[in-house]
């Protein structure tokens, strides 16, 4: 009576162990019931009917795909490695489980693909300077592509792009020449413009000559303030006139 009784006990408690199952809030069961699919289940107890029923289990979070390094080369034959991160989640668990056989490794394929055909069609200096606007159209096409999935892609970015030394050494030599060549665009300005005022100045001087005496005075000032050993006096040319005009005519 005793073995049979443990007997009882152990087939109970194994056709407990195999037909509850209890799912978390993010999770849900895709049912098969003799190979065929009845439903998705949870979250809570599910109980399944034992050497029946089988259930597979999917996570509706966000899950964050690593796009691996992939070899690119550019619209202008530039080769670079670019990687990147996708983020999506499971909106419909029966497609994902019914519809393909490996959504996590079908929607990182499918990523690949999608990141190497985008950038392929895409100058260096636009990958590097529309970071955004790549990402929106990455993640329009992943998006499109795992619809029928049930799979969301919420977020698609570019995490690193990686340029042959060559170019590295070829873009900091043209972001050198771009600056110096603002700089001789600035100096440039900068001898127009004080051009400008000394033209100006010399208008008003040659309308009131007494201006010029005391710019005379002012230079004498600044001078002075010096440690200098010996002093530069400017005298007007206008005082040796006088000396001028009479040494000329006792020469004539």
């Amino acid at each position: 009576m005793l073995p049979l009784l443990g007997f009882v006990l152990v087939f109970f408690i194994f056709i407990l162990s195999t037909s509850l199952r209890v799912l978390n809030e993010y999770e849900r069961g895709v049912v098969f019931r003799l190979g065929r699919a009845i439903g998705v289940k949870g979250p809570g107890l599910i109980i399944l009917i034992p050497l029946v029923d089988r259930m597979v289990k999917v996570s509706l979070r966000t899950v964050v795909l690593d796009v691996p390094p992939q070899d690119i080369i550019t619209r202008d034959n530039v080769s670079l490695q670019v990687n990147a991160v996708v983020y999506f989640r499971v909106l419909a668990p029966d497609k994902a489980i019914l519809d393909v056989e490996n959504y996590m490794f079908a929607t990182s394929q499918l990523s690949q693909t999608t990141l190497r055909s985008v950038l392929g069609q895409i100058q260096l200096d636009d990958i590097l300077s529309e970071r955004e606007k790549i990402n929106d159209e990455l993640q329009q096409i992943i998006d499109r592509q795992t619809d029928p999935w049930g799979i969301k892609v919420s977020l698609v970015e570019i995490k690193h792009v990686d340029l042959p030394q060559e170019m590295k050494r070829a873009m900091a030599r043209q972001a050198e020449a771009e600056r110096e060549r603002r700089a001789k665009i600035i100096a440039a300005e900068g001898e127009r413009q004080a051009a400008d005022q000394l033209t100006e100045a010399a208008s008003v001087i040659a309308a009131h000559p007494e201006a010029l005496q005391l710019r005379y005075l002012q230079t004498l000032v600044e001078i002075s303030a010096e440690n200098n050993s010996v002093t530069i006096f400017p005298i007007p040319i206008d005082l040796l006139k006088p000396f001028l005009n009479n040494a000329n005519k006792s020469n004539s």
